[in-house]
């Protein structure tokens, strides 16, 4: 037998640069090194580097030494079994490859970097949307579920399911995140007191865990990945594909804010609209505060009657707005007056402040995008958001409303951005799922989002919040924080209590 030696010498050549570590050079200077052989679409521009940087947030800043650009989950699993050391350069070889930190990227909406991996690769998620097939968002035969590439928007599957007479079934206020990144979390909004948060309206998951291993799961299919996955905080692995859960979608809704003077009537209307389980229930809630050392934000009433609201808060210096949507189409259209008839006759509000607006159901979801909108264009919205995000059991919000609200907020020289303030149910979530929150049957969502736009200053912020935290700590709120970012283990074994053990044990399955 004979062979060609010219052909020998060009396929050692090929294997040696297969098995060659490959040095990748971003142009901020910082390496990382990855074998040929892991065919990866890596980018190391500046733009790639610098967009990855950084997030809504605005707060940190912090380059990742290239830009995984995937277009097939095989490519994430090839880079994290790298990543996690399972790699050597040749067959003899005892050196495994080095560790480097791999962090998921939707639409970078994290506040504090907790999508960064500094001097690693960040994995950005989107391109998988791009590439997946079919489609990023598939629709089931009939209507019952979408499966979703975890990079794409919610807006999208929206649209995608709206197109086929069915809709997800809660949302998060914003429609632009990844559903990667709000099931990571827990993915809140005004619905989830009636159908929970988003990671419990998941059927199945395709999940890449650390290890690099392929793997999908569901309650009843490798369920201990599943329900840690589901508001693990990416700390298992990457998601790559959801079966979300899809109902009948209305067509429009009545949409309302009722303003209250009275904190505790304000709650008490609340609590008891959550509690209700009848036709006459409403779809959404919500409740936000409008202070008088803040901006008046009065554009969702009507021009003539923009200057009372407006005098109603400067009068009593906060006002709380109850939030209130009922869904319909032309079978449930009935009942309409009713639901209304109801809230007016049964709800403790200020006299004659009760407003409606009747909208698409597309446009309801879709309403902070005009906000957004009328941030980008006085160049607000691009800027720092030390938001602060918590859970705080029903038992305690009044000593929270007049130790935080009233000490601290009210008595601020201003304040800036919304302040939302909505109780939801224990029981709508599930408590095998990796997110935290307050051991009480009823809980509130608080949300401080403000913005260190114009005359805020962010360390003035900044101090704001931990005042907050330490009244919380002193007074003995259990207040669990959502989307937080504690640097010290001793904090996140605080925060999540007797789920601490399953999460490390989960931990080293996975990753």
């Amino acid at each position: 037998m004979t062979t060609n030696p010219s052909f020998s010498i060009i396929a050692l050549m090929t294997l040696l640069m297969c098995l060659t570590p490959t040095l990748i050079k971003s142009e901020e200077g910082i390496d990382v090194l990855l074998p040929i052989s892991l065919n990866l679409t890596v980018l190391t521009d500046p733009f790639s580097i610098s967009a990855a940087s950084r997030d809504f947030g605005n707060i940190t800043d912090v380059n990742p030494g290239a830009v995984l650009c995937p277009s097939t989950p095989a490519e994430v699993a090839r880079l994290l079994r790298f990543a996690n050391g399972d790699f050597s350069y040749d067959s003899e070889s005892t050196t495994s490859s080095p560790g480097f930190k791999v962090a998921a990227r939707g639409q970078g909406h994290s506040l504090r970097g907790q999508a960064s991996a500094p001097g690693g690769v960040v994995v950005n998620m989107t391109c998988l949307a791009k590439t997946a097939t079919p489609a990023a968002v598939v629709v089931s035969t009939h209507g019952t579920y979408a499966d979703v590439a975890a990079g794409a928007m919610w807006v999208e599957v929206l649209e995608a399911a709206l197109a086929r007479g069915v809709s997800p079934v809660t949302f998060t206020d914003y429609l632009y995140l990844s559903v990667g990144g709000t099931l990571s979390n827990a993915g809140i909004g005004g619905q989830v007191f009636r159908h929970g948060p988003q990671i419990s309206n998941v059927h199945e998951l395709d999940v890449i865990t650390g290890k690099g291993g392929m793997v999908t799961c569901s309650p009843k299919l490798n369920p201990e990945l599943f329900y840690g996955v589901l508001g693990g905080l990416g700390q298992f692995g990457i998601i790559t594909r959801a079966r979300i859960a899809l109902d009948h979608a209305p067509t429009r809704v009545k949409w309302l804010r009722i303003l209250y003077s009275d904190f505790s009537a304000f709650t008490r209307d609340q609590e008891r609209l959550i509690s209700m389980a009848n036709d006459l229930r409403v779809d959404f809630l919500e409740g936000q505060l409008m202070m008088s050392n803040g901006i008046v934000d009065t554009s969702f009433f009507p021009l003539s009657d923009q200057t009372r609201v407006a005098s109603l808060v400067n009068e009593h210096r906060i006002i709380y707005v109850l939030e209130v949507a009922k869904y319909y189409d032309t079978t449930t259209l009935p009942i309409i007056d009713q639901v209304i008839d109801t809230l007016t006759r049964t709800l403790g509000f200020t006299s004659e402040f009760m407003f409606m607006q009747d909208v698409p159901y597309f446009d309801f979801l879709n309403r902070v995008r005009n906000e957004e909108d009328k941030l980008r264009s006085i160049g607000l919205w691009e800027v720092p958001h030390p938001w602060l995000n918590m859970f705080v059991p029903k038992s305690r919000v009044l000593d929270f409303h007049e130790g935080v609200i009233k000490g601290l907020l009210l008595n601020q020289t201003a304040t800036s951005g919304v302040t939302l303030f909505y109780p939801t149910n224990r029981n709508k979530w599930n408590n095998l799922m990796s997110a935290m929150i307050p051991n009480e049957d009823v809980f509130y969502v608080v949300g401080f989002l403000q913005s260190a736009g114009g005359s805020h200053n962010f360390e003035e912020l900044e101090s704001l919040n931990d005042r907050i935290i330490n009244f919380c700590n002193n007074s003995g709120i259990k207040i669990k924080e959502y989307l937080m970012h504690y640097t010290k283990k001793e904090d996140w074994i605080k925060h999540f209590g007797p789920k601490w053990s399953d999460f490390s044990r989960r931990k080293m399955m996975f990753d």
